[in-house]
């Protein structure tokens, strides 16, 4: 057996979990303002119209207690997760879905999670792995919900 065939794999029900991170008011404006800012690409920060994500009023004018996160942070926040534990590759060849299912508010502390479903080597010793994936609060709720598939050659 080679070493590329005697890695361990992560075998299925094994949960992976990023450390806890507060959802800043700063993270919620980046995704704001960063698709006009990179495409003026000016040096300077493009701000955007007031929006539920970084607008008080302009959230409760919206029935929302308050900002709520973009749902892309948490989903960029499972894939950083993926990437840790697969590495780079998680970012290329495979798939993740996402479906925000709870808002996400301003200081609420937020955990990126994946959970090995099913996991098989193909013909080329590539692990390929079949994950849920979500991201919860501190109390355990789940805000974010999906699936991710991932290749990857270091586990």
């Amino acid at each position: 057996m080679n070493a590329r065939t005697s890695r361990a794999m992560l075998a299925p029900g094994h949960e992976l979990r990023a450390p806890p991170r507060p959802m800043t008011r700063e993270r919620m404006r980046w995704y704001v303002d960063i698709q006009d800012t990179v495409q003026a690409d000016t040096g300077r920060i493009v701000t955007q119209p007031p929006t539920i994500h970084d607008d008080d009023d302009y959230a409760r004018k919206n029935g929302l207690p308050g900002i709520i996160a973009d749902g892309m942070i948490s989903t960029n926040w499972i894939l950083g997760l993926l990437v840790d534990a697969f590495g780079p590759e998680a970012a290329g060849r495979g798939r993740l879905r996402t479906k925000y299912i709870a808002p996400v508010y301003e200081d609420q502390v937020i955990i990126a999670c994946a959970r090995v479903r099913n996991a098989v080597r193909d013909a080329a010793g590539v692990s390929v792995y079949e994950l849920d994936v979500w991201c919860e609060d501190d109390a355990g709720k789940k805000v974010t919900v999906g699936e991710a598939v991932v290749h990857s050659t270091s586990r």
